[in-house]
């Protein structure tokens, strides 16, 4: 899609049609279109165009009223409703696009964009994949079905996997597992005991059924006191990454079993042994994620060790590499776990509250106060029905 953006006259020209805008439409239009897919809440919008204002809600859906109306004769444009949580920006490409944009139908063009968009998956940048994705239109090629999803997980757009008709559930569900796993309510007991029912039933595609079986599922056992469990389960888990195919797996593995050892009690000196190799493994292959990953392991082995200082620095590392990395949901995963562990090894209430702030305010930037029932409700009625 063609789009000219005129801030100085408040216009805006989309293929070649112009339409004449007030100041905080203008804005709002813009901010939607750059996070087009999206779902914002009212609240959101507010924040994000009427910033040091108090407007109230009726506001934005003034505002959004409004611009249906300027933009209802542009196709390929359109501002949806998510009943009951916002609204959302869909674009779709226009023959005029494609013709612009010639290389979108070039087979060499989108073997080597997504080549790149798995290389930079594979290395934990995921702030370069976001940008690559959202220059799609730019740069003349069409996103991969499978980053067309990843990309909203890669970004904790929770709202967007729950409320899309763009993909089918089946397409979005182990996402949404994921999230439900490891930032769902309840107890390590109950998100266990529901991964387990998701594996026993097969309701995902078979790569995401067996990362699920033999990644996620670990420290899910050791949260809810079963250690062991995970220590076997990791048999498995090596047995499938000697496969060549699956070498990307083995810093994560070796990070994941790290942890384990933790919660199992394991001596100092085998955990340090467990360091070393890890050393060796990111040295090879620095992976933006995992080196995030296990600075956040290594500052928990330094809360067991009660060494608070020195925890909360390699914990606050590990944190900000998280952040570079733009791997929300991942960074929001590691929170939890400190504060989960925080609470097992005993560390003191004021760094305890740090991250337990953190994780909250995490929450609150994916909504996932609001979007937690929705989403217990879908899978509940996704692994009963399928």
């Amino acid at each position: 899609m063609d789009i000219q953006w005129l801030e100085q006259d408040l216009t805006v020209i989309i293929n070649g049609q112009p339409a004449l805008l007030l100041p905080k439409e203008y804005v709002l239009l813009q901010f939607l279109y750059r996070n087009r897919g999206q779902v914002f809440s009212r609240e959101q919008l507010l924040d994000q165009v009427w910033p040091l204002e108090f407007p109230v809600e009726r506001t934005v859906d003034d505002h959004i009223y409004r611009l249906r109306k300027k933009l209802s004769g542009i196709a390929g444009l359109s501002i949806k409703t998510v009943r009951g949580f916002g609204y959302s920006l869909t674009v779709q490409v226009s023959t005029a696009t494609w013709l612009s944009t010639p290389t979108t139908g070039d087979a060499e063009m989108q073997e080597t964009m997504l080549r790149l968009l798995g290389t930079y998956h594979k290395y934990g940048q995921g702030r370069s994949l976001l940008t690559l994705a959202r220059q799609q239109d730019v740069l003349g090629y069409e996103m991969d079905p499978f980053y067309r999803v990843c990309v909203h997980f890669i970004e904790g757009d929770l709202a967007w996997l729950l409320f899309t008709e763009e993909v089918g559930l089946q397409d979005r569900l182990y996402y949404l597992v994921v999230f439900y796993l490891f930032m769902g309510g309840g107890q390590a007991e109950e998100r266990l005991a529901f991964c387990e029912r998701v594996l026993d039933q097969k309701i995902l595609a078979p790569a995401e059924h067996l990362e699920l079986k033999i990644l996620n599922i670990l420290l899910l056992y050791a949260l809810a006191g079963q250690p062991q469990k995970a220590l076997d389960r990791l048999k498995l888990t090596h047995q499938v990454i000697a496969d060549p195919n699956y070498e990307s797996f083995v810093p994560v593995t070796a990070i994941a079993e790290m942890s384990v050892h933790l919660i199992a009690g394991t001596a100092d000196e085998q955990v340090e042994a467990m360091c070393m190799s890890i050393d060796e493994l990111l040295a090879a292959k620095p992976y933006l994620r995992e080196i995030g990953q296990y600075h956040v392991a290594k500052g928990l082995w330094r809360l067991r060790q009660r060494a608070w200082r020195e925890a909360e620095r390699l914990l606050d590392e590990g944190l900000q590499v998280l952040e570079m990395s733009g791997f929300v949901p991942m960074r929001c995963y590691v929170l939890q776990q400190i504060v989960q562990f925080s609470e097992m090894f005993s560390s003191i209430p004021a760094l305890r509250d740090k991250y337990a702030m953190l994780m909250h305010e995490e929450h609150e930037r994916m909504d996932l106060p609001r979007l937690r029932q929705p989403l217990e409700n879908l899978l509940r009625s996704a692994v009963l029905s399928l």
